[in-house]
Order: C-alpha cells, then sequence, then structure tokens
C-alpha cells in the first residue's frame, strides 16, 4: 500500500517473523503500529537497509498467544496518521470448509469432470 509517499511491501514470513520493506521518499521513519484485534502487537522492528536508502527492514514478531484456531489478522498502521500501510493473515486450527481457495479447487475439478463428459457426449455423439 502507498501512503504519503511510503509503501510497505510483504517479503516473507519466516519463523513466526512477518518481514516487510518499508520504502520512504524523503522524511523522516514512522513509528508503526501494528494491532491484532485491536490490541497492539509490542514486537516491531525497524532497521536501515544498508546500500539502499530510503529502504527499511520491517520485521513483526507474531505472538504466538495471539494464535487460535481460525483466521487472525494483523494490521500494520503509520503510528501518527492511523493509514494502513499493510495486513497479514494467519491462519491455524482446522480447515476451514468455507475457505475461498478450497471452493475453488473442488470448482476447478468439478470443472474438470465436466470437460471430459462434454468431449465423451461430442465423439459419442458424431
Amino acid at each position: 500500500m502507498m501512503d504519503n509517499g511510503m509503501s510497505l511491501t510483504k517479503t516473507r514470513i519466516h519463523a513466526g517473523v512477518w518481514e516487510g520493506v518499508l520504502q520512504i521518499e524523503g522524511g523522516e521513519v514512522p513509528e508503526l503500529e501494528v494491532t491484532h484485534l485491536e490490541q497492539p502487537v509490542h514486537s516491531v522492528a525497524i532497521t536501515e537497509i544498508e546500500d539502499a536508502p530510503g529502504q527499511y527492514l520491517v520485521r513483526v514478531a507474531i505472538p504466538p498467544d495471539q494464535l487460535a484456531d481460525g483466521v487472525q489478522t494483523f494490521l500494520i498502521s503509520d503510528k501518527a496518521t492511523g493509514a494502513r500501510l499493510a495486513s497479514f493473515t494467519v491462519i491455524t486450527g482446522e480447515p476451514l470448509e468455507d475457505d475461498i481457495r478450497a471452493e475453488l479447487g473442488l470448482l476447478r475439478a468439478e470443472l474438470d469432470m465436466l470437460k471430459k463428459a462434454f468431449r465423451r457426449h461430442c465423439v459419442e455423439t458424431t
């Protein structure tokens, strides 16, 4: 997301830590606020990336006590303006039956079955 000359781009989640690159076009490094269910997450670190002016590595340790079954969404905002810069979601526990990705997979499988049946029908009727 881009806000007031700032953008925050996710790079990865590794070993329970969300990582992203904050790019700033002039100005000072903002104080970032990370929240989960409107509660602050205090494990945010911002470090300057060497040989990359205006770019900073942002690391957010995902607190284990804030993980539970289901979908957990974390918001990253500029503390001064409240502007949302990024968000990330962690899905844990039992697979969600209503998950859109699972539904898409089922639809693809059904479409493949229909295509095969339609092709078979076309061959048999000619």
